[in-house]
């Protein structure tokens, strides 16, 4: 039987999923300030949105809006960092039927090309690796320069159960939804 507990559990593990792409996109030629900077995934369990954030990730990044496609990004988040607010549903997004981050302990982007979209806006074309499984993806990214920095702005949908995150019981979507959105904030010096 489903819980309370086990559903805010899987909604976390679902946010994960969704922070990891939106990092992966997110790309500057600078350190990214992680006191700046957000990675939310949002699911929705029994239709109410649930949101879990990400705590530790490391990134390689070069962006020069001048010469977008020059650029790349590397991400690397670290699954078990995952927060939903709450020990134990932290602890139970990072078990097997989620995470699993025992096995799987980092879930990475690595991009492929980044392109302009208009104004501020570019797709940033990548394989994104959750659990083993990996796909390609492209990211809609928004970046604005302030100062000494470059914050890089965007929301990505994808599908949970392409990468087997919610397993067993948890496959069935009638109670969590298949789709995260990743929404993210990324803070960078130029």
């Amino acid at each position: 039987m489903k819980t309370l507990f086990s559903l805010s559990a899987h909604r976390a593990a679902l946010a994960s999923v969704a922070a990891l792409t939106l990092f992966g996109a997110n790309l500057a030629q600078a350190d990214v300030d992680l006191a700046k900077s957000s990675v939310i995934a949002t699911t929705r369990q029994m239709n109410v949105p649930v949101d879990g954030k990400f705590r530790k990730f490391s990134a390689q990044l070069n962006f020069d809006p001048a010469k977008p496609a020059a650029g790349s990004a590397s991400v690397s988040i670290d699954t078990a960092s995952y927060d939903l607010g709450a020990d134990d549903y932290n602890k139970q997004a990072q078990g097997k039927e989620w995470f699993d981050s025992a096995a799987y302990p980092n879930a990475t982007f690595v991009s492929s090309s980044i392109a302009p979209a208009g104004g501020n806006q570019y797709k940033v074309t990548g394989k994104l690796t959750i659990k083993g499984k990996s796909q390609t993806v492209v990211v809609p990214v928004a970046i604005a320069s302030q100062g000494a920095t470059q914050t890089f702005d965007g929301a990505l949908p994808i599908k949970r159960t392409q990468f087997d995150v919610g397993t067993g019981e948890w496959k069935d979507t009638s109670v969590v939804a298949d789709e995260v959105v990743i929404k993210f904030h990324l803070v960078a010096k130029k």
